[in-house]
């Protein structure tokens, strides 16, 4: 069974040198904010990770929850590894200050999410969740919901849930039928609410569930659902938790994986009618959902790093524990010097450090974005379906790599590599489908604009390009002529889009999941291209990574380059195809 080593290293690198840690916390105004702290965090983070989350991963995943009496029972030890998340303060990170938090910026939140979730992914989903609430509350509560819930959110005392999905309502929330009837200054929730991560547990003193509802006078369809707060307990009078409301978990789901996490089906009202509250205005209850579930997206998207992360390690280890074949002095070989085997593994690495290189650029985009910068927010809006359906669309082959390494090892359970696999494929799937943002990609993203956000992002790109072929390092000049050949044919399949699918209503559905992986190994490619870059110029000067780690940085993009980014042209070529035999045959004989 692998242990879990946190990539502090790497971390620590992208956050200084790519991100430009210290410059991003001066604009943000953090005066007390730099790179020394980020270091101390994320190394405390790490030791947390490890020693007390990780080895709880695999127990998770062999004793999931259980309902009692109508509690839900978390797995064993989870309760008191949460605790120490709390006290040590954890929950606060990111939140504002007003409300107990440390106003620490996003990006470095991201990095320590990161390691939550390598860790134990499972865990790692409830403060997830909170974190989404505080995210709704902060833009959309009204000042006594905020003054009520956000302080004790932020601590991590109660924790957040989101409840959309229904029994006949997946992704079509314009199908939510669960009622909100006024009854003074609250309102009565009923309905059933299905797949709700962490949706009851005894962990926490209260659970603060946000739900979708729709009240008898709405409009029809989306623009007719309301977002409410409905606590597990009433507050009293001193705003702590009291009775508990009309709410409770009806039964848990059985997964394929993240057994750890309870999956609730959650029902409201069944005597009588859960007392909730009004989040912001009547039927603009989807607008403020999104504010979670963009947040949400990301973190997902981060989750395909940290468990291809996970995975990645436990693949190392076991290539160089496991022997076969020998090594020419006659000296058995561990099976980490065979070809095929070192493919896999820089393969993961590779995609590894390119997903950790765009989860947190797009996060410290977030942090700019929140402090004003119009640019930022455009590219945020850009990066999210780019991080939530590239990266864990790209988890789901890294992870499989595990297995693939350990051999027929890997396809028994005890090894644990099969978790890692069964944990990643809820990825692509929840908070959005990959084909749900692929389309917003194509759709919103890139079409609404007339191309502007994409047509920013090539030309930064592009800037990439000329710097790796000016580069004195012939290596990098390799890097930049595959860069730029990359950047060239997407370039051409995006235009094509742009000028062909208003007169072809079936093309940007056909080819939308392609234009996303497109522009996902394309992506990845210029920032892991862009770290090479910065490490080799770090190489000639006094640094703290050493040799090793610099010259590890530039062959590892080398690898991406070769091994990733001609999907980039596979992708363009389908795209340009249009994909017109999607629809050639009729459905009878499908």
């Amino acid at each position: 069974m692998s242990t879990y080593t946190p990539p502090l290293q790497d971390s620590t690198f992208v956050l200084d040198q790519l991100i430009g840690l210290d410059q991003l916390c001066q604009d943000l105004n953090l005066d007390e904010v730099n790179s020394d702290l980020a270091g101390v965090v994320i190394e405390e983070a790490g030791k947390l990770a490890a020693d007390v989350l990780a080895p709880l991963n695999i127990v998770g995943d062999h004793n999931g929850p259980k309902v009692s009496d109508g509690k839900v029972l978390e797995t064993a030890g989870f309760a008191d590894a949460y605790q120490q998340f709390v006290e040590n303060g954890w929950a606060t990170l990111t939140g504002p200050e007003a409300f107990g938090g440390q106003a620490l910026p996003n990006v470095l939140g991201t990095a320590v999410n990161e390691m939550w979730h390598s860790a134990n992914m499972a865990f790692g989903l409830c403060p997830l969740l909170s974190q989404g609430s505080v995210e709704a509350l902060i833009a959309h509560g009204s000042e006594t919901l905020q003054q009520q819930y956000l302080p004790h959110l932020i601590s991590g005392e109660w924790t957040g849930t989101m409840n959309l999905t229904e029994p006949n309502a997946g992704s079509d929330l314009a199908a939510v039928a669960a009622k909100a009837v006024r009854d003074g200054d609250h309102y009565k929730i009923s309905g059933q609410k299905i797949f709700i991560t962490w949706g009851d547990h005894q962990m926490a003193s209260n659970i603060v569930h946000l739900v979708l509802a729709r009240l008898p006078d709405a409009p029809a369809g989306v623009k007719g659902i309301s977002l409410f707060v409905v606590p597990k307990f009433l507050l009293d009078e001193q705003g702590q938790p009291g009775d508990q409301n009309d709410v409770c978990c009806i039964s848990l789901e059985h997964k394929l994986g993240i057994h750890g996490s309870p999956t609730c089906v959650m029902s409201f009202g069944d005597n009588g009618g859960a007392t909730g509250y009004l989040v912001g205005e009547e039927n603009k209850g989807l607008n403020y959902m999104f504010t979670m579930m963009n947040h949400a997206r990301q973190s997902v998207g981060l989750q395909g790093l940290s468990i291809s992360e996970r995975a990645y390690q436990q693949a190392l280890q076991y290539s160089q524990e496991r022997f076969q074949g020998s090594n020419p002095d006659g000296s058995k070989a561990a099976i980490i010097n065979h070809p095929d085997v070192r493919r896999m593994l820089m393969a993961m690495k590779s995609g590894n450090e390119a997903m950790r290189a765009l989860a947190l650029s797009a996060a410290a985009d977030i942090d700019r974005a929140h402090h004003g910068d119009a640019e930022s927010k455009k590219r945020v809006e850009f990066y999210t379906p780019i991080v939530k359906g590239w990266m864990t669309e790209l988890s789901q082959e890294l992870t499989s790599l595990n297995i693939q390494v350990h051999g027929g090892m890997g396809f028994i359970e005890e090894t644990g590599a099969a978790q890692h696999y069964r944990d990643a494929r809820i990825l692509p799937i929840y908070e959005g489908t990959t084909g749900i943002q692929a389309l917003d990609l194509i759709g919103r993203k890139t079409l609404f604009d007339k191309g502007a956000a994409l047509t920013q992002l090539q030309t930064d790109i592009q800037a990439t390009v000329e710097l790796l072929n000016s580069a004195k390092n012939t290596e990098l000049n390799a890097l930049g002529s595959k860069l730029g050949k990359a950047l060239s044919k997407s370039q051409a399949a995006s235009q094509w889009l742009l000028e062909n699918a208003a007169s072809d209503k079936q093309l940007m559905g056909n080819v939308s999941v392609d234009n996303l992986m497109m522009m996902g190994y394309l992506t990845g490619g210029w920032l892991i291209a862009k770290s090479a870059l910065l490490a080799d110029q770090l190489s000639s000067e006094e640094n703290n990574y050493g040799s090793p780690f610099l010259n590890a940085k530039v062959a590892t993009a080398d690898f991406f380059a070769d091994h990733y980014l001609p999907r980039v042209g596979q992708h363009a070529e389908t795209i340009l195809s249009g994909l017109k035999s999607t629809f050639a045959i009729d459905i009878d004989l499908l």
